[in-house]
């Protein structure tokens, strides 16, 4: 697949063809989406937790006459329908998190990496490479590439200290490294400019 490849200002580009595997229809859709769920689900902590009936502090004496007070029939102070009582069917702690098999990871990504560039929104740069550690140079790379501002991640496979402080200050640019990109990174970034060392590398990993 031919993919636009920028020169490291990002003032011009070539068309350079990569092998980025090629899917046919819906093929690996309803895995990718298995995927990122997956992803997601173990982003989950867990850890929400309500107070139910045999929790909460108070006595278990009954707090009015079952007839005769004129009002309603109650409980103890520990019952649901009372100010501090206890909380029906609320959270508990669980595992939210999902198997993903490493044939799985590798297909998903495949296709996810297949449908970005399929719409155009992979590009790829040379190198990362500035002359002064300045937040704007970088930013002007990013403008070149990106003119209409929009998110963007912004992958390669080693990060440089100049250019890590150069970037620190841009809010429209998400960074990763390659080693850990995943499809849910790519689903979740429309637009997406990677390094060839970087694209090199990712496929390398959708292959072995």
């Amino acid at each position: 697949m031919k993919l636009k490849v920028y020169k490291s200002d990002g003032s011009s580009f070539t068309e350079k063809d990569f092998d980025i595997p090629a899917f046919e229809g819906d093929k690996g859709v309803a895995l990718l989406k298995q995927v990122v769920v997956s992803y997601q689900a173990n982003k989950r902590q867990g850890t929400s937790k309500t107070k139910d009936y045999g929790e909460v502090a108070g006595s278990g004496v009954k707090i009015l006459p079952q007839k005769g007070s004129g009002g309603s029939r109650h409980g103890d102070k520990r019952a649901p329908q009372l100010f501090k009582g206890g909380i029906v069917f609320g959270p508990r702690p669980r595992d939210w998190s999902k198997t993903i098999t490493a044939q799985s990871k590798k297909l998903a990504l495949q296709r996810a990496l297949f449908d970005l560039a399929s719409d155009g929104g992979l590009a790829v740069i040379e190198r990362f490479e500035l002359a002064k550690p300045k937040t704007a140079l970088f930013a002007k790379v990013l403008k070149n590439v990106s003119p209409e501002g929009k998110r963007l991640l912004v992958v390669d496979s080693t990060w440089s200290e100049p250019v890590l402080r150069a970037s620190r200050n841009l809010s429209r640019a998400v960074f990763s490294n390659s080693s850990n990109l995943n499809a849910l990174d790519l689903v979740k970034n429309p637009r997406v400019l990677i390094t060839i060392d970087g694209l090199n590398q990712v496929l390398a990993r959708t292959k072995n």
